[in-house]
């Protein structure tokens, strides 16, 4: 009785923090993981052809999943069309969009005003907005650029940010009118973006050097570079604003970066090939994948040590977070 009731407790306990969700690319699954034991409880299948990038919805009881394809990013290979809907209690898929036409539909977020889910749509260089009642796309938003492949959205839904993978730009978007602003050249290729809480400064990284973009959003324009110890790729602002982690994918470290000065002032070491960092919503703690050793990090936000290592499924990379 008594053990029945301490499992039903840190299930509960469990439940009410939330669940980390990630895209198991290598495995073509979702990963459910309990953040408080640190194992990953629940995977369900997507449908056997591979999923990058992951969200939640804002009620936590769904999961959305854009089916990329088997490349990568520029590269050869098969065009997904499709975005499951996963119900993350019942483990299952339960509905699926279908575009008609290939696209790679890639990173997913849901607007923090209207509730709409916006995905890139990279080959149609566009973000597609989404209305998940009805799951169904009800406008695109041009990038006016190729291979737009990761967005960010400000706090207050009135700006969008994407990084342009090959053409090595950044798109500014004004999410209301559906169109852009403006184009911003980074280097001649660039990964990932972040952006801070206040809105003022978004990030990404050049993908030729070991140096990372700091974009004024005021002027729309780069306003600082920050050297890394070896090429940057995803990024998550604390929740404070004050620091910056970076996935330095060769070096196998995540560093620090000071916001106040624009300097690494930690490196953290992590299994190989770091891909993708979620900050936790209480802000105590981040999460970082790591692809090729299907391990999640779990870092302590101030004193920046891995509290614990959580095994994953194979190719680990995007992260969500399900309350």
């Amino acid at each position: 009785m008594k053990l029945t009731l301490v499992l039903i407790m840190a299930i509960t306990s469990a439940q009410a923090a939330g669940w980390l969700l990630v895209a198991n690319k290598g495995d073509h699954t979702l990963g459910i993981v309990d953040p408080a034991s640190g194992t990953q409880i629940a995977v369900v299948p997507e449908g056997g052809i591979t999923g990058h990038e992951v969200i939640a919805s804002p009620d936590g009881r769904t999961a959305y999943v854009p089916i990329y394809g088997n490349s990568g990013v520029g590269k050869p290979g098969t065009d997904g069309s499709e975005i499951v809907a996963i119900d993350l209690a019942a483990h299952k898929v339960t509905n699926t969009l279908h575009f008609d036409h290939g696209v790679r539909p890639h990173c997913p977020l849901f607007g923090p005003k209207d509730g709409m889910l916006y995905v890139t749509t990279e080959l149609d260089h566009t973000i597609s907005v989404i209305d998940p009642k009805s799951f169904k796309v009800i406008a695109t938003i041009p990038t006016t650029q190729p291979e737009s492949h990761m967005l960010v959205i400000s706090h207050d839904g009135r700006r969008g940010y994407t990084a342009n993978v090959g053409p090595g730009t950044v798109s500014v978007l004004d999410m209301r009118a559906h169109k852009t602003l403006a184009v911003i050249p980074i280097s001649k290729e660039t990964q990932r973006i972040s952006i801070t809480p206040d809105d003022k400064l978004v990030f990404t990284s050049d993908q030729t050097k070991p140096q990372l973009a700091v974009i004024d959003t005021a002027t729309d324009k780069i306003a600082h570079w920050v050297a890394l110890p070896d090429t940057g790729y995803g990024t998550a602002a604390t929740a404070d604003g004050r620091y910056l982690l970076v996935a330095v994918p060769k070096a196998g470290k995540v560093s620090v970066v000071d916001l106040k000065s624009f300097e690494v002032v930690k490196n953290v070491d992590v299994p190989k090939a770091p891909q993708e960092v979620l900050i936790r919503p209480d802000g105590k703690a981040a999460y970082v994948s790591c692809d090729a050793s299907a391990k999640i990090a779990e870092i302590s936000i101030g004193d920046w040590k891995v509290e614990k290592l959580i095994s994953a499924g194979k190719s680990a990379d995007g992260l969500a977070w399900a309350k």
